[in-house]
């Protein structure tokens, strides 16, 4: 039987998905796509896929991908997706076909702990916090059961604590062959596990990281790979822009200028100035980070705006490295960390001597400004490095490799040009699977029409009135998504002022809380709670999950158009603008379509979900250009009326005269 045979049997209500699971049941959308993946596994080639929401494209692509005998590379966007494929899916499926594969988990270094590091951290100063101590006693008690090292592991450990720089190693600071941890480091185990495996599951940053520094074991693994699986590839660009750039910030030169004096003082004190040659590094920092007022949120600067003034700083800095250079070189081979000190400050010089030249004219260079400075270039989409760098290997001897992309949402037209342009996937077929759900049944599009446009000033009250309103109504079950943290902060805040004092509602705002338990917060799990209304920005808008009544009104306050300012989507523009093109129709539309069907995607999660979806902008209505945004957005019934989104919610209330259906499996 051949693959793609193997594949559709597979999926047939007497297949082994049925026959291991009682809620299984065969989906059209799903078969095709799984059909589909067999064929480019079996031929070689590139697949595109764009699966809706409900259709299962996780096993849609994972039963070929198991079933192919290949060796296969599955990458994701997100740690919790690559946790759940290799910790879930993955082992349930071996099972259910009857496979004896091996799996490795591969992630950042950063995901690792280091032994060695966690050695150090007991002495370390920042260690006088009580919650750092309880967390690394935590960590040195797993440390002892752990087979993996993987920090994902330990429970109510936050992916954000201060405590992890501590004891996790970065490519910087790891002393690598010469590390006395070496034969026991959990980072060199899982990419020796991985070089073994016969399905390697990794995720977007690591592999695009690797590309740029061949850092992490994926360069080494990949030419041996016969398929690789893009999942979330609508992530695909953005992510690879970001790892494939180079970047300084004021907190490597000060990190350095720390460890620069300490680690001599042990190995080789006395032999130089260390104290001052640290102090001038440090100088150097404080001064680029003076040069532009302190922000606790980030913002872009064109780097045309940085003016002569940082050109002379960068000069500054460059002198001061050079200086720690001349002095390093004389007592790097007393110690390891001596030499790792040296190979540090030569990348730093060299990283500064790229930002003090003309930039590229196929690159772009901003500033980041924040509580640190943080310069960067980059390329302006991915597809360079994926048609010279990546696509053209073949897997293993020869043969042709199989790649497939695919996500919920990958573009707003039927070629998928969004994804296929930036990626540099030209030729590459393209498959399209809707939706299985019912959506002008499950859900309401709502678009009030009185009200303020986003630019004026009564614009986040008027939606924190609107999901107030259904709050109110629906005793919570209520996130609003935002563009901008700043809408984000002022929606909260008027929720939490006109909530004072009742304890039926509360507000949950993004930031007060790790992502894990501000979910677990919204989701009521654990004890009885009040109901909730979740005001979020940023990594809300995908990849989270909130099936039944959790969530049952999503309001949205405005198309996520990116700032028209910021220096990456201007670098964009004019490279369009140069070829003949619009910005606006090859650019910012493709994408606000793609994020706002992405955001909308969070409402309807199984098919026996129900709600209502607000939209809080005006120009989706006024605008010629919001027919297309509309068209992205999954077909919902209109709410053309106040008093029809008041009934809506109403509705949402009593019981559903719908049949009841089972929940939607993973498969």
């Amino acid at each position: 039987m051949g693959l793609v045979q193997g594949v559709a049997a597979s999926f047939q209500p007497d297949g082994p998905l049925a026959r291991a699971v009682q809620e299984y049941r065969p989906r059209e959308g799903q078969l095709r796509m799984a059909e589909a993946v067999a064929e480019v596994m079996d031929q070689g080639g590139m697949l595109v896929v764009e699966a809706g929401t409900g259709i299962g494209k996780t096993y849609a692509y994972l039963v070929p991908a198991l079933l192919s005998g290949l060796r296969v590379l599955v990458s994701t966007a997100t740690k919790a997706l690559q946790d759940q494929l290799f910790g879930r899916d993955i082992p349930h499926l071996r099972q259910v076909l009857g496979l004896s594969l091996r799996v490795a988990l591969l992630k950042g270094r950063s995901s690792y702990l280091c032994l060695n590091r966690l050695e150090s951290a007991r002495q370390d100063w920042r260690m006088d916090e009580r919650s750092a101590l309880l967390h690394l006693a935590r960590i040195e008690n797993w440390s002892h059961a752990t087979q993996t090292g993987d920090l994902a592991e330990v429970e109510a450990l936050d992916e954000n604590a201060p405590l992890l720089p501590l004891v996790t190693s970065t490519r910087e600071n790891c002393l690598g062959a010469r590390c006395p941890q070496a034969a026991t480091c959990f980072v060199n185990r899982a990419r020796r596990d991985a070089l073994a495996a016969d399905v390697v599951v990794i995720n977007h940053h690591l592999f695009f990281a690797d590309l740029n520094v061949r850092e992490s074991g994926v360069a080494e693994l990949l030419p041996s790979v016969h398929a690789v699986v893009f999942d979330e590839a609508h992530q695909l660009n953005e992510i690879g822009v970001q790892f494939l750039g180079r970047q300084l910030g004021t907190g490597q030169l000060s990190s350095l200028a720390r460890d620069l004096e300490q680690v001599t003082q042990v190995h080789a004190r006395g032999l130089a100035p260390w104290a001052a040659l640290a102090a001038d590094v440090e100088q150097c920092a404080e001064a680029l980070r003076a040069r532009f007022p302190a922000s606790e949120r980030l913002e872009r600067m064109d780097w045309s705006a940085a003016g002569a003034r940082w050109q002379s700083l960068l000069e500054h800095a460059l002198d001061a490295l050079a200086r720690a250079a001349a002095a390093l070189d004389l007592v790097a081979q007393v110690a390891p960390e001596l030499q790792l000190l040296q190979d540090r400050v030569g990348e730093l010089m060299e990283l500064l001597q790229l930002f003090l030249e003309p930039v590229p004219p196929d690159a772009v260079r901003w500033l980041e400004l924040g509580r640190q400075v943080r310069m960067l270039q980059s390329p302006l989409d991915v597809s360079g490095a994926m048609q010279q760098r990546v696509l053209p290997q073949g897997g293993g001897a020869g043969g042709n490799k199989s790649w497939v992309f695919t996500s919920a949402t990958l573009g707003h037209d039927d070629k998928l040009s969004w994804m296929v342009e930036s990626c540099g996937l030209d030729g590459a077929r393209i498959l399209k699977v809707p939706s299985p759900f019912d959506y002008a049944q499950q859900a309401a599009l709502y678009i009030p029409k009185l009200f303020p446009k986003p630019a004026e000033t009564g614009h986040s009250f008027a939606v924190a009135e609107l999901a107030l309103q259904g709050a109110l109504v629906l005793g919570g079950r209520t996130l609003v998504l935002t563009t901008t943290l700043r809408a984000m902060r002022a929606i909260g805040d008027a929720l939490a002022q006109a909530l004072q004092g009742r304890d039926d509602l509360e507000v949950l705002v993004q930031g007060a809380m790790p992502k894990r338990a501000l979910l677990a917060c919204f989701l009521q799990e654990g004890a009885q709670q009040p109901g909730a209304i979740l005001v979020a920005s940023a990594t809300f808008w995908e990849g989270i999950d909130m099936p039944g009544d959790a969530l049952q009104l999503l309001v949205i306050d405005k198309l996520p158009f990116t700032p028209p300012d910021d220096p990456v989507q201007q670098a964009r523009s004019r490279m369009l603008e140069s070829q003949g093109k619009s910005p606006f129709k090859a650019l910012h539309l493709p994408q606000a379509a793609v994020v706002l069907r992405q955001g909308a995607g969070r409402l309807i999660r199984r098919e026996s979900d129900r709600g209502v979806l607000v939209v809080c902008d005006v120009r989706l209505t006024q605008m010629g250009y919001g027919r297309q945004l509309l068209a992205a957005l999954p077909p919902m019934r209109r709410l053309a009326e106040s008093s029809d989104f008041a009934d809506a919610l109403q509705a949402l209330t009593r019981p559903s005269t719908r049949v009841p259906t089972l929940p939607s499996h993973p498969w």
